[in-house]
């Protein structure tokens, strides 16, 4: 018989946890949650004020009865469950299955799987927090009637088994307006001048960029303009007429919250969200390390806040000036976003003494790159700021203005570890200018024009999509990843080389149900959800009157739009490929794996055929048509149409225009 009874979510936190605590304490896993609203029906009594139906989850039926076996026994019972509101609800769960009183301060909570951080929840345990419970009741409520009401629309219009959600339709959106602001967006032409000078005491060029008249900007359009500024230049005395000297100071990011580390792991290593999601439970929850068994490596990984604990940064005050002096040290606080919950800190590494060299055998390579993603960006973010010495240089030809910039890093502080990477094109970086001197004349050495053309805004990838959905405030740390996960399994949207596209399938929902659910499938409303969901975490609001407010519009507009589509039949794109059975033009369809040909004369006609998308180019051992296809992986690979009766062409290169072996 166990003296205390302590259940967690994973086998691997329970595994990490019992080593802190003494032989009569027993740790076992719930396995996520243990009751959930049933598969089968909407599960909640509308006319009852919205009392959701749970049920136990089926296939866990043995487990529950372990749990219920081991509390009976169990002097104490405690709920160890993530310290979030999903936890949160399991947790109450747990409590409602177990028949424990949730107002006997059984609920413990940890930011950090560490034996101190433990052992004091372990003393300080608290009653469940109802607010956040029904903060989790309220989302869970609503998206399943959104979902159960919505979805039928789609499968009446368009095809079976599809579905609707409140936040991915959303996102779908996200992606659809901005692969129509490329489709639309008309290029306009622009066009730069850039000289490079000498100094001829130093002996030493720089570039200068054109930048106007007499010291006015003024944009270049056209060949003419370009023809005309350098006929006004061409024997021209290039002058320094303004030189700026200064300090730049470049400061650190700060520690990781959710959706920066998703989006740095997306840039800098290439991981999906749903990989560095499970990367980081796994370093949370902890990690078999040489002489020190099982580690919780990281702090809890679902988090908006970059507020770190006083301990954690004096043990990084301490590793710093150790590791590369005083000089390199700064104490450094960060602002949190005012949306932010903040319940917990940013996420850091627990120990700072765990180098990632010095365990990287301990980890997978994945996990190292992650966790030494993790814990340099820690202790750059209480590291003193890079600073460069500047220059910027005005100079006058002819009364047309030249300026040259350039930058020198005197002291690389935080850089030393940790450089924040970007979405956008890398910047180019600036080498020092040549010390000069006001009406000095530097020799022109070189002149260039150089054409370009205004771009489209660029597809998103999953790093810009998520930084998107949290500017505007839709959903939260915890739902980026199952968010872009769910529209890419649904073939809503592909990915390509990282960027994001919706599909065809994607392009006609996103049409049926903008035009039809115009207040439920717009950013202004799903930001204010959120809103909704944090003031009943906060005890501000009442769920049940929330998701009422929301339900009778909503249920109106769910019966309008039905009536108004019961007529209207979505008419099929005909394709020029006849059916080779009954002779009819054969029409697009969108079946779970994408588009293919249907014949329409369905259900007398019963023949489909798939796609075959083609290149120009032809194959070049046989000459015949080249196939794109793509392997179970989505990456595209190319292969001839005679494979593999008469050629065995198949490359995982676009073949180029070269001659026929």
């Amino acid at each position: 018989m166990a003296d205390k009874l302590i259940i967690v979510e994973s086998p691997a936190k329970a595994n990490t946890i019992k080593k802190f605590l003494g032989g009569s304490t027993k740790v076992l896993a719930s396995m996520g949650h243990v009751r959930d609203l049933p598969k089968s029906k909407l599960g909640i009594d509308v006319e009852k004020n919205f009392e959701p139906e749970y049920i136990n989850i089926r296939g866990k039926g043995d487990l529950i009865k372990e749990l219920k076996k081991e509390a009976k026994s169990a002097k104490k019972v405690y709920l160890a469950t993530d310290p979030d509101r999903e936890g949160e609800a399991i947790a109450w769960h747990l409590s409602k299955i177990l028949d424990i009183d949730n107002q006997k301060a059984n609920r413990v909570t940890f930011n950090e799987i560490t034996k101190t951080a433990v052992q004091k929840a372990i003393k300080e345990p608290r009653d469940i927090d109802i607010n956040l419970v029904d903060a989790q009741q309220a989302r869970r409520v609503l998206d399943r009637i959104v979902g159960y009401k919505m979805s039928p629309v789609l499968w009446k219009k368009v095809r079976r088994g599809l579905s609707a959600g409140r936040v991915q339709s959303v996102a779908v959106k996200l992606i659809v307006d901005r692969e129509e602001e490329i489709e639309k967006f008309i290029p306009e032409e622009y066009w730069n001048i850039y000289v490079k000078l000498l100094d001829e005491k130093s002996k030493k060029t720089f570039e200068a960029k054109f930048f106007g008249k007499e010291g006015k900007k003024q944009e270049i359009h056209n060949k003419e303009q370009v023809d005309e500024i350098l006929k006004n230049i061409e024997n021209a005395k290039y002058i320094v007429e303004d030189i700026k000297k200064g300090e730049k100071k470049r400061n650190p990011a700060p520690p990781f919250t959710t959706s920066t580390m998703q989006q740095e792991a997306s840039r800098k290593l290439g991981f999906t969200l749903k990989k560095t999601m499970s990367i980081a439970q796994g370093l949370y929850e902890g990690v078999k390390i040489p002489e020190k068994g099982t580690v919780g490596l990281i702090t809890y990984m679902r988090t908006d806040s970059t507020r770190i604990s006083e301990e954690a940064r004096a043990a990084a005050k301490v590793h710093i000036i150790g590791t590369y002096g005083e000089n390199y040290y700064e104490n450094r606080y960060y602002k949190t976003n005012k949306e932010a919950q903040d319940a917990h800190e940013g996420i850091r590494p627990t120990y700072a003494d765990l180098e990632p060299e010095k365990i990287k055998e301990a980890l997978s390579k994945d996990q190292y790159k992650l966790y030494k993603l993790i814990y340099n960006r820690f202790m750059a973010s209480q590291m003193a700021s890079a600073v460069y010495d500047t220059m910027a240089v005005t100079i006058d030809a002819n009364k047309y203005t030249f300026k040259a910039n350039g930058q020198n890093l005197k002291f690389k502080g935080f850089m030393t570890l940790y450089v924040e990477g970007t979405d956008d094109k890398e910047e180019r970086e600036e080498e020092m200018i040549p010390q000069l001197e006001l009406n000095q004349e530097v020799k022109k050495q070189k002149v260039d024009s150089k054409q370009s053309f205004t771009e489209p805004p660029p597809r998103y990838t999953e790093a810009s999509l998520v930084k998107a959905l949290e500017e505007k405030g839709i959903g939260r740390p915890s739902t980026y990843s199952p968010t872009i996960t769910t529209i890419l399994e649904r073939r809503y949207i592909e990915k390509e080389q990282k960027q994001l596209y919706p599909t065809e399938l994607g392009k006609i929902v996103n049409k049926l149900l903008t035009e039809n659910f115009t207040d439920i499938i717009n950013v202004e409303f799903t930001a204010n959800i959120e809103n909704q969901f944090d003031n009943i975490a906060e005890g501000k609001e009442d769920w049940r009157k929330m998701i009422r407010e929301f339900y009778g519009p909503f249920e109106q507009n769910v019966e309008k739009v039905e009536k108004e589509l019961e007529h209207v039949e979505l008419v099929d794109e005909v394709s020029d490929v006849p059916c080779d059975k009954c002779g009819r033009m054969m029409v697009y369809k969108y079946g779970k794996f994408g588009k293919f040909l249907a014949c329409p004369g369905y259900p007398e006609c019963k023949n489909t055929k798939p796609i075959v998308e083609t290149i120009d180019e032809p194959c070049p051992k046989c000459g015949g048509k080249i196939q794109v296809r793509k392997a179970k992986n989505k990456r595209k690979y190319y292969i001839c149409e005679n494979n593999p009766k008469s050629c065995d062409y198949i490359s995982w290169n676009k073949p180029s225009k070269e001659k026929k072996k």
